[in-house]
């Protein structure tokens, strides 16, 4: 109950009514297996000059038993066909705490101008020190640094606090070669092992084409089911 005259005033207004009108999608068109479909809706986004940050995604986790759901925006950085790879921080983080209590996680894909989602919803599991070692190898400098000194969500009294740690292992680092600076152990890869991928292509009217691969399990073959907009 609004506990205010003013409480149900918009404040803000939405834009004028988008219209998606770019393209259309078909079973057709769709590939047998949902990993060749990202792939291949992957690569035109890389491939367009407008999408200019493809791989941002949403990464949506929730902690048991409270059912608080988080999200956030991350960069995807790897795909097998088991499924989808993020790094991150896996000490501190919120999304630490969410995935120790809540094994399952969703990732949303939105490429703007194209006009295409891909939704993903499954189950995770960290990949092997080996793999989080060589991505982390590729990192800049400046990032591995970081990686050192952010204790990820944790409350900060100041910038100055958190300068202050990258200063410290700034030093603690020096003389030592950039692919000599050890990967830390509570960072790494994280992957989400899909369950469900829907891919969406918008419509005029918001009469989407939305089809969604589904499977019971990791061990099951995938059912391809058309959605209602």
């Amino acid at each position: 109950m609004s506990k205010h005259p003013e409480d149900d005033k918009p404040i803000i207004f939405a834009p004028e009514t988008y219209q998606y009108d770019k393209d259309t999608l078909d079973e057709s068109q769709l590939a047998a297996d949902p990993i060749d479909q990202f792939t291949k809706w992957f690569n035109e986004a890389k491939a367009d000059p407008r999408e200019k940050l493809p791989e941002a995604i949403t990464f949506a986790s929730s902690e048991l038993p409270s059912g608080k759901v988080s999200t956030r925006i991350l960069l995807f950085k790897e795909l097998d066909h088991r499924g989808f790879t993020i790094y991150s921080n896996w000490k501190t983080s919120g999304k630490a705490r969410d995935i120790a209590s809540n094994p399952h996680a969703g990732v949303n894909f939105f490429w703007r101008d194209l006009q295409r989602q891909v939704r993903v919803e499954g189950t995770t599991e960290f990949v092997s020190r080996e793999m989080s070692e060589r991505y982390f190898g590729t990192r800049p400098r400046g990032s591995k640094i970081g990686a050192w000194s952010s204790e990820q969500s944790h409350e900060l009294k100041s910038r100055q606090e958190l300068e202050e740690l990258v200063a410290a292992n700034t030093k603690r680092f020096e003389g030592v070669a950039d692919a000599d600076i050890p990967c830390p152990d509570y960072w790494g890869g994280l992957r989400v092992v899909p369950l469900e991928i829907e891919f969406w292509q918008g419509r005029p009217s918001r009469l989407h084409d939305r089809f969604v691969y589904r499977r019971a399990t990791e061990a099951d073959p995938w059912e391809l089911i058309r959605l209602a907009p």
